[in-house]
């Protein structure tokens, strides 16, 4: 799930649920022998999310660009994945354009062949300008050659740090040898406060994890085999364990983003490494003690240097099955388009397009010091962030172990060795579901 996603109530749900069931019974009644009316509505399902709460604003706009009209139904990460999963595998029309996550549906998606092949659409339409969207991001949407999807939200891991706290150490740490050294530091400067706060649960931390594992110079698969058994990843391991073992709250092997991030916002840790996504929360009054002292600053560099994950966290895709996929088409290409990228980004909202980055006023609503982490952070960044396989809840899975022992103060090497070979026998036994 995206961490900027915004969940719904039961009774908003409930609510949507009902329109969903009026949408199905007028897609009976405006679709003719197979084919759509004039008053079949393009349907949108999406993340709740503050994306397509922006675009869903600016609907009538495209509406009238179209003359059809737009039903966009918003929805949780997990509603939306099980809507997916009813509609797909009843070769459902009823769905038009997919909000989809490229690092964890879209192989799946794929591989059931859900998803529209669009390299023929954004290969040959230069005023959508596909070489346009960042690198990484752009290189996630693609699945054995095939264009799937297209970036609309992206994220990064920031260095989220204590400005008063730092001032006396040179300012943020540039390294990850001086994050540790300084999360050592002011950890012993008083007691309940803490160096380093982190995720550290054991599927839930992989994700932000990654960005110390290709700093380090590994990575999860190398030549297509495991690639975490690795000296590259263990040191890796080994660092992430260290760094909340000796410097974090107690408790970490429990935390993901929801109990990691007040603790951080409540001004007991020095350091905080998370999406750049939630960067708002340290700014609220409401709930953050450290709006006056918080920085921003890119991701340290490790012994290969800083390599950040770059990711698109949310896509837009078409339903394989859809009877309107021209004017879906049309909606990705509106809703992606340069000038709309620039806009949302203008108003705090990430994109994928290098040009709406280059533009100084398209990053104007985030502090400075953070939009120039987030610049920074882009160009170095690898477009994934977790292990790109069909299955990547069991590899997360397997892959989280190794860093629950090191948080915990246990030897890594034989956890990591034990996990190393059972991920080499998942990826054969993966490949061979993507085979059949």
């Amino acid at each position: 799930m995206s961490t900027s996603s915004q969940l719904l109530s039961r009774r908003a749900f409930g609510r949507l649920a009902a329109g969903v069931a009026g949408a199905g019974a007028l897609s009976a009644c405006s679709t003719r022998g197979g084919k759509p009316s004039a008053d079949t509505p393009l349907r949108i399902m999406a993340i709740n999310h503050v994306w397509s709460q922006a675009i869903r604003r600016r609907t009538k706009e495209f509406e009238e660009r179209i003359g059809r009209r737009v039903s966009m139904t918003l929805l949780t990460a997990d509603q939306l994945s099980s809507s997916y999963n009813v509609k797909l595998n009843a070769s459902g029309t009823d769905v038009d354009v997919m909000m989809v996550r490229a690092l964890q549906e879209q192989l799946v998606f794929a591989h059931n062949g859900w998803l529209a092949d669009l390299s023929d659409r954004v290969g040959d339409d230069p005023e959508f300008a596909w070489p346009d969207f960042q690198k990484a991001p752009r290189e996630a949407s693609v699945t054995d050659g095939s264009v799937l999807s297209v970036p609309v939200v992206t994220e990064r891991p920031a260095l989220y740090y204590r400005k008063d706290l730092v001032e006396d150490l040179g300012g943020p740490p540039r390294t990850l040898d001086a994050l540790m050294d300084a999360a050592l530091e002011l950890s012993e400067r008083k007691k309940g406060f803490y160096g380093y706060v982190g995720r550290g649960q054991r599927s839930g931390a992989v994700s932000q994890w990654s960005s110390f594992l290709y700093s380090h110079g590994g990575d999860f698969v190398v030549g297509g085999k495991s690639g975490i058994g690795s000296p590259e990843a263990l040191a890796a391991y080994e660092y992430y364990g260290r760094l909340l073992a000796k410097t974090g709250p107690p408790g970490a092997t429990n935390m993901s983003l929801e109990q990691a991030m007040p603790i951080f916002a409540q001004g007991k840790a020095a350091f905080y490494i998370d999406a750049d996504a939630i960067y708002s929360s340290f700014l609220d009054p409401k709930v953050s003690r450290v709006r006056e002292s918080v920085g921003f600053a890119p991701f340290p560099a490790g012994p290969a240097g800083a390599k950040p994950h770059n990711i698109p966290s949310w896509s837009l895709g078409i339903n394989t099955f859809s009877l309107l996929r021209d004017d879906a088409w049309e909606f990705i290409r509106w809703a992606a388009s340069p000038g709309m990228v620039a806009e949302l980004q203008s108003d705090g909202i990430p994109g994928a397009r290098s040009s709406a980055w280059s533009d100084p006023k398209n990053l104007a609503s985030f502090p400075p010091d953070l939009a120039e982490a987030m610049r920074i952070n882009a160009e170095r960044g690898l477009g994934y962030d977790r292990p790109r396989v069909l299955q990547v809840g069991r590899a997360r899975d397997i892959v989280g172990r190794p860093l629950v022992a090191g948080i915990l103060g246990e030897s890594v090497r034989p956890v990591v060795r034990d996990a190393d070979a059972e991920f080499a026998e998942f990826l054969v036994r993966d490949n061979r579901h993507k085979e059949s």
